[in-house]
């Protein structure tokens, strides 16, 4: 079960939303400030902190840079819902998606040097379910999480 440290803010502010970021940059920073005070107001621990921040900023660096190219034209779209057991994000680019059963795998030997291809491996390691749709151009993330006091 989760409680909130701020109910009008989080059913008002946060829970359901949907959120447009830039592609650059700045739009991986709102998102770790978003993720920030998700678990702030939810009065989630810091393992679901991490877990949270990584395979969240994952899919927003993903579709910033992989999906939209960084086209400044282009919007990251975010959608944040929670219950009594799970906390989910949605991530949507405005690309083309990509083939995402038919990727390398990052801790194969031949991939182990390469300086990318570990975030959607981070993703599915992190969260407890990730469901991409649309051709690859949205992720959904959930996160189970256990009542308060029990995280």
């Amino acid at each position: 079960m989760l409680t909130k440290s701020s109910p009008d803010k989080a059913s008002g502010l946060l829970n359901g939303q949907q959120l447009e970021l830039p592609s650059g940059a700045e739009g991986i920073h709102i998102m770790e400030k978003l993720i920030e005070m998700i678990c702030s107001t939810y009065k989630l621990g810091e393992d679901y902190y991490g877990n949270i921040l990584v395979a969240v900023t994952e899919a927003v660096n993903n579709a910033i840079y992989h999906g939209n190219k960084a086209n400044p034209g282009k919007k990251v779209h975010v959608g944040f819902k929670t219950n009594t057991t799970s906390v989910s994000f949605s991530v949507r680019d405005e690309g083309s998606g990509f083939d995402f059963n038919n990727l390398p795998d990052p801790t194969d030997p031949v991939n182990i040097e390469k300086p990318s291809g570990r975030g959607i491996f981070l993703m599915k390691h992190l969260a407890d379910d990730v469901q991409f749709s649309d051709g690859g151009s949205c992720v959904s993330i959930s996160f189970n999480i256990l009542p308060v006091g029990n995280n």
